[in-house]
């Protein structure tokens, strides 16, 4: 399945996983170092600048990180050391997987696209100023940037959904599938000042004094320590968490670009038709700022992602709270889609209705593959083992009989005769959901793409899951040594 699919489709979890953390507080192993420190040379070798390595939350999971560029640029360049990483990995024995989710029950994997906008002259719009007029500049960027993700949050989603990344958000370890920002308390205390029509300050770090003549002022960092949020305003640019780790970045910042330029345009358009009423340039700005904020508030979330409160608060907020892969790629043919782009000139109707397309038909194919596998993995590896355990037990239940006699027969064999029974209703339940699963996959091969994809989402990934809990629990009866595949304990923790 890992060859085939790049995750696991069955495997019971380790008892030991990523629980104790001592991963991802230890020291990097001395193969993977090398393997790093090889890696860094190449990609210095084309130009690619990196220079963050340490290890992740999961066993065996690491993380690396570019310096910033230009955006065309750093997109090239990650997509130059994916594969990279591939090429060098073989060299070190090892094999890198991109897939968001390889493994149940650990973190799985992902991008983060931290994403400014810088004038001509080098500005950096996102950095708080010392003047007012740097802090209005700052202000009308960071409204203009929440009232895009409030308009377009849904093709935003779309942009970094896939058959992959669907097992990953909202899992517990990455954002949910819920598109909102995270800006703080002091950026949202500031706008709300905005709404009495003065500048507020934006300070670089907010102080708190604790009474004591001998304690100086106690400073606290400005920045994001929400790591629920899926869009955080992080310090001095926006942090877009929801990519995933097998993802070309270009997807979701050609939909952030298009649009953050569409709100730049309108917030243009409405101080131009204020000054134009005769308000000085500084109150036409404060004004669009104050309705820009306002339109787009709720958009806004400081909490905790996870929560079941924030989904129940979130859709009561008008908030996109879709979390089905076909239907939220139905965001590419929405009339507001359409107009961002076309005004834009970014794409075409027509371009979006062949993007919508080619995801759906990607969706199909991804999960028909897993389907296939996961039955074939089922019927030539995991049943006939099973079967020929659940023969030994009753071979061996038979011999009892025959040596102790009817009178301690059923004392002697109770636990054997348990498992024989609950192996036969385990293999009998995956010999029919996998052959279901099979007529489903070909009985919907003839839908239309869309028709298609949702089929698959709603009639087969039910199956996949199915099946693989009968499989894992299989895994804890069959005997370790007759075990077709190798498991989650032996896989995470090879150093």
């Amino acid at each position: 399945d890992l060859l085939m699919t790049e995750r696991t489709l069955m495997g019971h979890s380790s008892s030991t996983n990523q629980q104790l953390e001592d991963h991802y507080f230890g020291a990097i192993p001395m193969r993977v170092l090398a393997f790093m420190q090889d890696l860094e040379y190449e990609a210095y070798k084309l130009g690619v600048p990196v220079k963050t390595r340490h290890n992740e939350v999961a066993p065996n999971q690491f993380e690396l990180a570019p310096v910033y560029e230009e955006m065309n640029l750093a997109v090239d360049h990650n997509l130059m050391v994916m594969a990279l990483m591939k090429r060098i990995a073989k060299k070190h024995g090892f094999k890198v997987l991109f897939h968001e989710k390889p493994f149940k029950g650990v973190n799985g994997s992902g991008k983060h696209c931290n994403w400014s906008i810088g004038t001509d002259t080098g500005v950096n719009v996102f950095s708080p100023g010392k003047t007012d007029e740097e802090n209005l500049r700052f202000y009308a960027f960071v409204v203009s940037t929440l009232r895009a993700v409030y308009k377009h949050g849904g093709v935003l989603k779309a942009s970094v959904m896939s058959a992959s990344n669907e097992h990953r958000l909202g899992a517990n370890e990455a954002p949910p599938a819920i598109i909102s920002s995270y800006i703080g308390d002091q950026i949202a205390d500031a706008l709300d000042e905005i709404g009495s029509g003065e500048i507020a300050k934006m300070p670089s770090k907010r102080g708190r004094r604790v009474g004591i003549p001998q304690i100086p002022e106690l400073m606290f960092d400005n920045t994001d320590r929400n790591r629920t949020s899926p869009f955080a305003f992080t310090g001095n640019r926006f942090e877009f968490r929801a990519t995933g780790s097998s993802a070309n970045c270009a997807l979701p910042m050609i939909a952030l670009n298009s649009a953050m330029a569409e709100q730049l345009m309108e917030f243009k358009s409405r101080v131009d038709a204020y000054v134009s009423e005769g308000k000085d340039t500084e109150s036409a700005i404060l004004a669009v700022i104050k309705e820009f904020y306002t339109d787009c508030k709720c958009v806004c979330f400081d909490g905790n992602g996870y929560s079941d409160e924030w989904k129940c608060e979130a859709e009561a907020r008008g908030l996109d709270c879709e979390t089905s892969p076909p239907k939220i790629f139905d965001e590419y043919l929405t009339d507001a889609t359409k107009e961002m782009f076309n005004v834009t000139k970014v794409m075409s109707a027509s371009e979006l209705e062949a993007r919508a397309e080619i995801y759906w038909e990607s969706y199909c194919m991804k999960l028909d593959i897993e389907a296939r596998t996961l039955a074939d993995l089922a019927g030539n590896h995991i049943l006939p083992v099973a079967m020929d355990y659940q023969s030994k037990l009753a071979f061996g239940v038979s011999k009892m009989k025959e040596i102790l006699g009817e009178a301690d027969f059923k004392k002697a064999t109770t636990a054997q005769i348990e498992y024989i029974m609950e192996l036969a209703d385990l293999i009998s339940k995956i010999k029919g959901e996998s052959k279901e699963l099979i007529a489903i996959c070909d009985r919907i091969s003839e839908y239309e793409p869309r028709e298609r994809a949702i089929a698959f989402h709603d009639e087969v990934v039910p199956y996949l899951e199915s099946i693989r809990e009968s499989s894992d629990a299989l895994e804890l009866i069959v005997d370790d040594q007759a075990w077709p595949l190798p498991k989650y304990r032996e896989m995470l923790f090879v150093r």
